[in-house]
């Protein structure tokens, strides 16, 4: 009788006896899914300014570390010289390959001996910034890419300045193109020199640099012959070796409850993935942000029943009791319950989109499972990026990071990003169009008593009386400048009225003062919804109330920036 390994089972046939070579085959193939199962697992993101060549050393990486298939090899494209192009592993889209950029976020599996590695490519270009804030959102590692020739640039300072906040902490500088440089030692540890300066202003604790060249595979898998002076770990090594971040199973136990298991009377389960920490059948846990406390009765998965499940699992939990609990609530554990919920927080927010940022605005915010109501108040601070300090700034425009205050419709839990990047990060979603506007980080939550409320900007009023040579065209840029940094602004003149609220009212002087009335009606009750208006009918300084009056030489050009109360 043959063993159980060597009968093959067809749907509808009998077992049929297989030969030993083949159960030989079966029982390896089965070693090494068991084996790749239980190496650790390190995500990595490659990050840095334009060309500095993050496509073509993550081509290097899998080429030199046989994780391509044959179908892949067979269809590598080819440089006008003939070589490899290992950039279009991960440059898949048609405009990547046609531009020679990245545009969207790639991510490749592969593995070596001792480590699992998912690792994703991202654009340089400022503009697609975004991008690579979704690839960084949950890296363990980053690798920051050098051009040897061009040094530490604006989009480098950026994207390492964003790791960091986004809570990455083992960096690796990699200078590349080092090939072009007859790999001079001097420019090597001047660039690590400019960039330690640089990490010691923005708190980067530590990184580890390795001089490389990705397109010859020096210092990637192989040690580079061509640079002695060097005597560090080459980058596989280095990734293979460094700490990859442990579960944080000794966190307080949280779960965002993504769905209520409900499929028959007789049984109520809360699902969802377990953030951080811990949970056993018998422990107590507590929902938020209602507060109610529970017993854990049973935690249900696809496999069967658990008596404990830890972060990272998606499991059902069973209630002893009979709680409110739904989609977007936390469950916790009992001992994790600090303070009560807040609807008001303090966050880093970095924008990505074209539109600025309208402070007093309402965006929908998303964090965890559920979907809030936030009005974001006026930027705190903005982070230059070029003088590596805070300014003012009235709102946030692309790619800017920023510090706001944001309050919401409804009490949320007190998770802080620092705390759990899962659950104390979120992204807000403009309402109009339903596209993501911003990444944000949660840094604290204001007490009640003294949060600020959201500061948008006051509405005002401005006149043009008298009217002057010009005059329109004035009030016509000093509206669109308004409405270019994401503040509400109208302007109001005749022809305006007269196709609207004024349809009716005739041309002539009884005409003129009615229509005045009704510039003013309306002029009052958009400044007090926020709105900036501009009233430009011909109305005399007598009649120009209330607001600012500007005369015939306004003394101001007309895209100056201050905001009248």
């Amino acid at each position: 009788m043959p063993a159980a390994s060597e009968l093959a089972v067809a749907p509808g046939r009998s077992p049929q006896p297989v030969s030993a070579s083949e159960a030989q085959a079966r029982d390896e193939v089965a070693r090494h899914f068991r084996a790749t199962e239980q190496k650790s697992l390190l995500r990595v993101i490659t990050c840095g300014s334009v060309d500095d060549g993050k496509s073509t050393l993550i081509g290097r990486l899998l080429y030199d570390s046989s994780a391509l298939y044959d179908d892949e090899l067979a269809g590598l494209a080819r440089t006008g010289e003939g070589a490899i192009d290992l950039a279009s592993l991960v440059d898949g889209l048609a405009a990547e390959r046609e531009q020679g950029i990245t545009i969207d976020v790639a991510y490749r599996f592969f593995s070596t001996r001792s480590r699992k590695f998912i690792i994703a490519d991202t654009p340089g270009h400022e503009q697609y910034t975004r991008n690579m804030v979704t690839g960084a959102s949950t890296a363990d590692l980053a690798i920051i890419l050098i051009d040897a020739r061009k040094g530490v640039l604006p989009q480098t300072r950026r994207h390492s300045m964003l790791v960091n906040l986004l809570g990455i902490r083992e960096l690796v500088l990699a200078v590349n193109k080092m090939d072009l440089i007859g790999h001079d030692e001097a420019r090597f540890n001047a660039i690590v020199d400019a960039y330690r300066s640089f990490a010691d202003t923005v708190g980067i604790a530590r990184f580890t640099a390795i001089p490389m060249s990705g397109l010859n595979g020096e210092n990637v898998i192989q040690p580079a012959q061509t640079m002695p002076w060097y005597r560090g770990r080459t980058l596989i090594d280095h990734l293979e070796s460094v700490s990859a971040a442990a579960p944080p199973h000794d966190e307080p136990m949280r779960m965002a409850v993504q769905w209520v298991n409900r499929p028959d009377q007789d049984f109520r389960g809360y699902a969802g993935r377990i953030a951080s920490g811990q949970v056993a059948v018998g422990d107590k846990v507590a929902v938020l942000p209602a507060g109610s406390r529970a017993t854990v009765e049973r935690i249900v998965t696809h496999d069967g029943d658990l008596a404990r499940a830890s972060a990272g699992q998606s499991v059902t939990l069973v209630f002893a009791e009979a709680v409110d609990c739904a989609r977007g609530d936390h469950i916790v554990a009992d001992a994790a319950v600090r303070t009560a919920p807040a609807s008001a927080l303090a966050a880093t927010l970095v924008w990505m989109a074209d539109a600025p940022l309208v402070p007093g605005r309402s965006y929908w915010l998303k964090t965890g499972t559920q979907m809030l109501t936030a009005t974001i108040g006026a930027p705190h601070s903005v982070l230059d990026i070029e003088a590596m300090q805070a300014r003012t700034a009235p709102t946030l425009g692309l790619n800017d990071i920023g510090e706001v205050e944001i309050e919401l419709d409804r009490a949320v839990p007190r998770v802080l990003y620092s705390e759990s990047r899962t659950l104390g990060g979120f992204i807000l979603i403009d309402k109009l169009t339903n596209g993501t506007v911003a990444a944000g980080l949660i840094r604290s939550f204001p007490d009640r008593a003294d949060a600020r409320p959201p500061e948008a900007p006051g509405g005002a009023i401005e006149w043009i009386a008298p009217a002057w040579p010009g005059s329109d065209s004035w009030a016509q840029a000093r509206s669109a400048s308004f409405r270019s940094l994401g503040r509400p602004s109208i302007l109001l003149d005749a022809p305006a009225l007269r196709r609207g609220i004024a349809a009716d009212v005739a041309q002539d002087a009884a005409g003129q003062e009615e229509l005045l009335r009704r510039a003013r009606a309306a002029a009052v009750l958009m400044c007090s919804a926020g709105m900036h208006v501009i009233v430009a009918i011909g109305a005399t300084p007598e009649q120009a109330y209330p607001g600012r009056i500007i005369g015939e030489d306004p003394g101001a050009d007309p895209q100056a920036t201050d905001w009248v109360i």
